[in-house]
């Protein structure tokens, strides 16, 4: 019996759909694309004859909660394609802007070789699309979790050809002594969840992502970022950035937390592509 993939995709489509998946059909091709060593865009030219019945049981793991990028094993982050799986959280689209920040700030500083440090880099993908996009910058990521630095370590063995990203296994409180004072830009997309908002996190990224990478600490989740906001003081120079991430409720609890009376200046919100806050920049004064 021949398989029209079409029919497949939109018949898995509607099961996906039912099951309330927020992108089914999105999600059926690109495990229609996986599961037939394709691009999406070239769905179109798998011929019906070689339809792989393997197809359906993506479907199944993905119709029963399992993340799209656990069963692929790959995440897209910019103009990147990672490896991503269980241990490791996937990077999400918003925190693509984030990234985007920083890199048109470094081609922005009049630094020949801008130091850069990743806080909690989980699978890398900041780091790497920095150095990827600003060739001469040299960038140190920090991760705390052994299964998560797994996944960032494939990484940069498979992507970064430059050899400019360097990982550090250890906890982000008290990393890279060897260079306090002197780094250019700081960023960081750390856990921010409070524990009173579990219920309301989707089933699969609490019960699939790293609890490490999603519950921030405190009351107010925030506890991460305080840490963040004291190393990041630490290790730039007069004049150097930090960007952090946060929820779209947190834009003005972490505006305040980069407080002028600790040095900050130039503190701001930036909106993501859904117009909503999502990351807080600061610059440290140089008086």
């Amino acid at each position: 019996m021949t398989h029209l993939l079409s029919d497949e995709i939109a018949r898995a489509t509607a099961r996906l759909a039912a099951a309330g998946v927020p992108s089914p059909r999105a999600d059926a091709e690109e495990l229609a694309a996986f599961v037939h060593g394709v691009k999406r865009a070239e769905l179109h030219t798998v011929p019906d004859a070689a339809f792989d019945a393997r197809f359906w049981e993506g479907i199944a793991r993905r119709e029963a909660g399992e993340p799209l990028q656990h069963i692929t094993g790959r995440a897209f982050f910019r103009y990147l394609e990672l490896k991503v799986g269980p241990g490791v959280f996937v990077p999400r689209p918003e925190t693509e802007v984030l990234a985007g920040w920083a890199i048109d700030t470094l081609h922005k500083m009049d630094v020949g070789d801008p130091l850069v440090v990743d806080l909690g880099t989980g699978s890398a993908a900041i780091a790497l699309s920095i150095a990827q996009e600003v060739p001469r910058a040299r960038v140190h990521g920090v991760e705390k979790d052994p299964k998560a630095y797994v996944h960032a370590t494939r990484n940069v063995e498979d992507l970064d050809e430059r050899g400019r990203v360097r990982l550090h296994l250890g906890d982000f409180a008290d990393a890279l002594h060897e260079f306090d004072g002197r780094v250019d830009l700081v960023v960081s997309n750390p856990p921010y969840i409070p524990m009173s908002e579990w219920e309301y996190v989707p089933e699969d990224v609490r019960d699939f992502d790293p609890a490490a990478a999603l519950w921030g600490g405190g009351d107010d989740g925030l506890d991460a970022v305080r840490i963040i906001e004291r190393t990041a003081r630490r290790l730039l120079r007069p004049g150097g950035w930090v960007a952090v991430e946060h929820s779209d409720l947190q834009g003005h609890p972490v505006y305040w937390i980069f407080a002028e009376e600790h040095g900050w200046r130039d503190v701001r919100n930036h909106k993501d592509l859904t117009g909503r806050d999502r990351f807080v920049t600061a610059r440290l004064g140089t008086d």
